[in-house]
């Protein structure tokens, strides 16, 4: 196929499942007796009425970015790591457990934070490594490891919050005690609330990771891996390393992910505290076809549509979860049409090498190592 002509199949199927997605949410709008651009109008200054309302942006924006940089490693070693959550979890206990007992003087809070930070990181990639481990050692697929991990870590919470970490007024599920001032991310100011570390942390991220996919024989032994993995592995790829070290990363990154959601968005651990935001991860990696190029961006649209969604109801009348309907139908078209591009017009897939253009290329790697 020509590649002006894959390009526009690629545009298509890309742009198909938002425009269906809009055109039923605008029916479902009008059949309540809405306008459909009201709605939008209420979205958009919800999102973007003032600096606040952008910071409020921004701050879903932040989690749901590391996430799915994540995700987009480990998709391309052909992992479902649906534990993705869980990971979220997990980073936020250690830095929580961290925010608790680590106690230092608030003049060391950015030494305090950056400690909190790497916990994270270090419990995310904790719990992405169980999940690898159950798949590579035991051979339970990653999909179900993730679900049963990501039920495991959330009963873990409520058991700390309501037992050894319950406020001191008494028992609750409720969450804890906030943590302490010198733990928490500081705002950037009132007018602007959100956290310029973490900011920069995530553009970091996206390059690193943009490095290393494209230009490292790491990348390279993912992509094959991904593509076929008794192949690499009869051509000498550490198929085990490779996959374990997917995990490892995107848990390190939902890991922080977790921590922004105790130590900025809420200020203490709460149950459910990841707020679907690994899940949301996923559909962003997968509306992209695992192009980590467009990962901010969509990222940042979809923060936008579930910020601004809490104007629906105070302006409109309309329930918040209108967002969530249109969510789900994302999820449903672009799934669909995932299939219907499989099927049909497999050579325009995400990817812009084949399966067999993969191996080969980790075939000469191989060839020419010293």
């Amino acid at each position: 196929m020509n590649p002006p002509r894959a390009l526009a199949i690629q545009i298509a199927f890309l742009l198909l499942p938002i425009a269906i997605s809009l055109a039923i949410g605008a029916i479902l709008v009008i059949a309540v007796g809405r306008d459909p651009l009201e709605v939008v109008d209420a979205l958009w200054k919800g999102a973007f009425k003032d600096s606040r309302k952008l910071g409020g942006v921004v701050n879903f924006w932040i989690p749901l970015t590391l996430v799915s940089i994540g995700l987009v490693v480990t998709f391309r070693a052909g992992l479902w790591n649906i534990g993705v959550e869980g990971q979220m979890m997990m980073g936020a206990l250690f830095a929580s457990w961290g925010a608790q007992y680590i106690l230092l003087d608030e003049s060391l809070s950015p030494l305090l934070n950056v400690i909190l930070i790497a916990l994270a990181a270090l419990g995310g990639m904790f719990w992405g490594a169980v999940v690898g481990a159950l798949k590579i050692r035991l051979g339970v697929n990653e999909i179900f490891g993730g679900v049963a991990l990501n039920a495991l870590v959330n009963v873990i919470s409520i058991y700390l919050i309501s037992g050894p970490w319950q406020p001191r007024i008494g028992g609750s599920a409720q969450g804890t005690e906030p943590f302490p001032t010198p733990a928490l991310l500081p705002e950037f100011s009132a007018r602007f609330p959100t956290n310029l570390f973490m900011i920069a942390l995530v553009i970091a991220a996206f390059l690193i990771v943009m490095v290393m996919l494209n230009a490292t024989r790491w990348g390279l032994n993912l992509k094959a891996v991904g593509a076929n993995m008794r192949s690499a592995l009869l051509l000498g790829v550490a198929t085990e390393r490779t996959s374990m070290s997917a995990f490892l990363v995107c848990g390190a990154l939902a890991g922080i992910a977790g921590s922004y959601r105790v130590l900025f968005t809420f200020d203490n651990l709460r149950p459910l505290a990841s707020g679907g935001i690994g899940f949301l991860g996923l559909l962003v990696v997968l509306l992209l076809s695992i192009r980590l190029l467009w990962v901010p961006l969509i990222a940042f649209a979809f923060a936008t549509i579930l910020t601004g969604s809490t104007r629906l109801q105070i302006a409109l009348k309309l329930d918040s979860s209108l967002a969530g309907v249109l969510q789900g139908l994302l999820v449903l078209f672009v799934i669909l049409f995932h299939g219907v591009q499989e099927v049909f017009f497999p050579q325009t897939l995400a990817d812009d090498e084949t399966a067999e253009d993969s191996v080969a290329a980790v075939s000469s790697a191989v060839k020419q190592k010293p």
